[in-house]
Formats: structure tokens, C-alpha cells, sequence
């Protein structure tokens, strides 16, 4: 069974930091983009940025510029979501997804993330900011 797992969510204070986790279950995440979205109560997802797993190369929406770095481990063949001073509209739950992307040319500093473009989904972890 294809799958990604998540991990990493919960409660943080606002300033704190989490790391999301984002594992490949039952296939390759090799010439993959993982895209992060998150959907706050009421609220449209959004698109956060996302990684090549081939070369490293990322993309983040303005929201989350400068604050949170996504990296990668092929080997343990995981993504990661470094988020650092984080702020109550932060507050969402947060999901990876998987797409191919062989020629290494969907995520990059311009990208125009969509969800639909994203074929294999994790089940979500809640972040929430607050003190």
C-alpha cells in the first residue's frame, strides 16, 4: 500500500519550533516532490512550499519565508519541515503529499503550488501555536 506517513505536530508556544516528518511507505520517494499544506478551521488549504527530494531544491509561500526549511533524507527516505518562530496563525492541520517529478522543474523559488496537482496524500498532524 502507497502511503506517507506524518509526524511531528503538536503544541508549541509562540517563538517555539516543531519539525514535521513526512515518510515513504511501500514506495520511493526518489524523484518525488513533497508539497506541505496546511488548512486552518474555516479556511481554504493552503499551500506551504515543498521540496525536490533529488536535489534539495525548495520552495516556500511568503507566509512562511525566512521561518520555516524543508530537507530531506533519501536514505530513510523522509521529509522534513523545520519550522521555527512560530505564531498563532501558524495554528492548522498540516499534511504532506507526494507528486513525481522526474525532470526535477516543479518546486522551485516561483513555484505555483497546487493541491490537485499532488497524487499521494498523508493523513494530516495538527499544529497548533499557543501559549
Amino acid at each position: 500500500q502507497l502511503q506517507l506517513v506524518e509526524s511531528g505536530g503538536g503544541l508549541a508556544q509562540p517563538g517555539g519550533s516543531l519539525t514535521l516528518s513526512c515518510v515513504g511507505s511501500g514506495f520511493t520517494l526518489d524523484y518525488k516532490v513533497i508539497g506541505w499544506f496546511r488548512q486552518a478551521p474555516g479556511k481554504e488549504r493552503e499551500a506551504v512550499g515543498c521540496i525536490t527530494m533529488s536535489n534539495g531544491r525548495t520552495y516556500y509561500a511568503d507566509t512562511v519565508k525566512g521561518r520555516f526549511t524543508g530537507a530531506r533524507d533519501s536514505a530513510q527516505n523522509t521529509a522534513y519541515l523545520q519550522m521555527n518562530s512560530l505564531t498563532p496563525e501558524d495554528t492548522a492541520l498540516y499534511y504532506c503529499a507526494a507528486r513525481s517529478d522526474y525532470a526535477a522543474i516543479y518546486c522551485h523559488s516561483n513555484s505555483r503550488m497546487k493541491s490537485t496537482d499532488f497524487e499521494t496524500w498523508g493523513q494530516g498532524t495538527q499544529v497548533t501555536v499557543s501559549s
